[in-house]
């Protein structure tokens, strides 16, 4: 397995992680207020993250496309996660944050095609 795909499922179980701590701890407290930002962390940061990661693993790709993907991706979880938190806390300026993180998001998604799009090419 490449380095590439093992940062992204490496840090797609940190995300995972995290949200299952996260939930123990809502659940714990009977406050689910923060319930939309860790659905997303678990979306973006362990399905997303692990899914690319399966694809780079099978496909045997360790370029500078994909780690360009890989910190793209990382970085809109790190930026939207919390922005999403402090939003659901009452801090609506993060509402900018959260924006810049969900277009990282989408500029991620899209590297991640253009990387399958060009294995396309090369099988």
């Amino acid at each position: 397995m490449s380095r590439l795909s093992l940062a992204f499922f490496t840090t797609g179980a940190l995300c995972a992680l995290g949200g299952m701590v996260w939930g123990v701890v809502m659940a714990a407290s009977h406050d689910h207020t923060m319930m939309p930002a860790h659905a997303h962390l678990n979306l973006m940061g362990w399905a997303t993250l692990a899914l690319m990661g399966a694809f780079y693993a099978l496909s045997g790709r360790n370029d500078r496309l994909g780690w360009t993907n890989y910190w793209i991706s990382t970085l809109s979880v790190v930026v939207t996660i919390p922005s999403i938190a402090m939003i659901l806390g009452g801090n609506a300026a993060a509402e900018k944050t959260a924006t810049a993180g969900s277009l990282l998001a989408i500029l991620g998604m899209l590297t991640f095609l253009a990387s399958v799009a060009l294995h396309w090419r090369l099988a």
